[in-house]
């Protein structure tokens, strides 16, 4: 057996237009690649970097690092801060916004592995849009970035 290795450092990343860049750990370009489960590093910019408003088959969890943001699961609307975690069903529309003047990183783990569409849709401005062709936002919630 080799010891496989992932390192922040070493790893670019990609940025996305809603203002954060995604460092993938588990899949994608990482070096580790495991059937049952994706894992990233997000780093959200400060005053509104986003993951926009999306949803996916994978079931997933993000866990706040470090900031204070806006998570929008479904019909619901809830502050996040450092050392929180989150459970996003598989198939339910979820946003995460940074409401913080610093960066808000958090880690995100998803199953079973593989890309995700939103990633895709974003980088190509086809990701469907919040109250048009997704459900609409939460009452209250930041809007959804483009």
């Amino acid at each position: 057996m080799i010891m496989i290795v992932a390192d922040l450092a070493e790893i670019a990343g990609r940025s996305y237009p809603a203002r954060r860049r995604t460092q993938n750990l588990v899949g994608g370009v990482s070096p580790i690649q495991a059937s049952a489960f994706s894992l990233g590093h997000v780093t959200l910019e400060p005053n509104g970097g986003q993951v926009p408003w999306h949803n996916q088959e994978q079931e997933e969890i993000y866990l706040v690092l470090e900031g204070h943001g806006e998570m929008c699961l479904g019909d619901e609307k809830m502050p996040l801060r450092t050392g929180q975690a989150v459970y996003i069903p598989p198939r339910i529309f979820h946003q995460l916004t940074n409401i913080g003047s610093t960066p808000l990183r958090m880690i995100y783990c998803y199953g079973p592995a593989g890309d995700v569409a939103h990633w895709r849709q974003e980088l190509d401005g086809t990701l469907p849009r919040a109250g048009i062709e997704a459900p609409p936002l939460p009452q209250g919630a930041t809007p959804q970035h483009g």
